[in-house]
């Protein structure tokens, strides 16, 4: 995917002697209204800068990765005699999401009162790390009844994946009209959320035993495809775009 960060500045009547970028404290983009031609480009991992989307206000990022997380800041100087500076930050995260929703493991087609239930909720590979979170007939569960949650980080792609295990002794009041629906969400910040839903019977309930399980998916962020010989990755998405306003107000000399 790509970005813009902006910069949005006001000198206050003094000239512009540079505007910088730099990312977790390394520079990387530079442009000094003098230079012929204005704008330098530094290497650094994860940020490829767009010269097209680029000058004195913004600089436009291109081919974002897992790199490109980081805090970006912008540091605007005046020409002489006064030569002052300033600067401010943002946060920008990119993560890569699950290829599949959360399952749930373990877990049987019908529970009599007493018995023990003991399942875990594993989610897809993902960076960085969903968040699990079960529910029972709708209400989150007590965190006495969890195992975990455990993260995974031995993947060869460097991606995770989350286990959080549910243990509790089945009470009738777990039972509403014989069913009880035992459900897990997966979650990565506000961008990405999906759950698993099983229903399971009752001791009293007179229909063949069977077992539920439902999906739902909700996504608010724009798909962006792994990079090409990677079809194993789950797909990139942006989470956060970091958009830096910057005033700066001159002592009078």
């Amino acid at each position: 995917n790509s970005t813009v960060l902006e910069c949005i500045f006001d000198l206050q009547g003094e000239s512009l002697y540079s505007v910088k970028w730099y990312k977790d404290g390394n520079e990387f983009y530079r442009y000094l209204p003098r230079d012929k031609p204005p704008i330098q480009v530094f290497p650094l991992p994860g940020v490829y800068v767009d010269l097209y989307k680029s000058n004195e206000t913004q600089v436009g990022l291109k081919s974002l990765n897992l790199e490109s997380s980081g805090r970006y800041r912008c540091e605007v100087s005046a020409e002489a005699p006064s030569f002052q500076t300033v600067s401010d930050h943002g946060d920008m995260l990119t993560v890569a999401l699950p290829t599949e929703g959360p399952r749930i493991r373990g877990g049987k087609p019908r529970y009599q009162v007493g018995e023990n239930v003991r399942v875990n909720c594993t989610s897809g590979r993902s960076k960085p790390a969903t968040n699990l979170t079960w529910f029972i007939n709708g209400k989150q569960v007590n965190k006495t009844y969890l195992r975990g949650p455990k993260i995974d980080s031995t993947h060869k792609d460097g991606l995770q994946t989350t286990t959080l295990g549910l243990e509790f002794r089945v009470e009738s009041e777990h039972f509403k009209k014989g069913d009880m629906k035992l459900k897990c969400t997966a979650t990565i910040a506000t961008v990405y959320w999906k759950s698993n839903e099983e229903s399971v019977e009752g001791e009293k309930a007179q229909k063949s035993p069977a077992m539920e399980v439902k999906d739902t998916n909700k996504s608010r962020a724009d798909r962006v495809q792994a990079a090409t010989g990677s079809a194993q990755l789950p797909s990139m998405h942006l989470l956060t775009i970091a958009v830096l306003h910057l005033t700066i107000y001159w002592s009078p000399r």
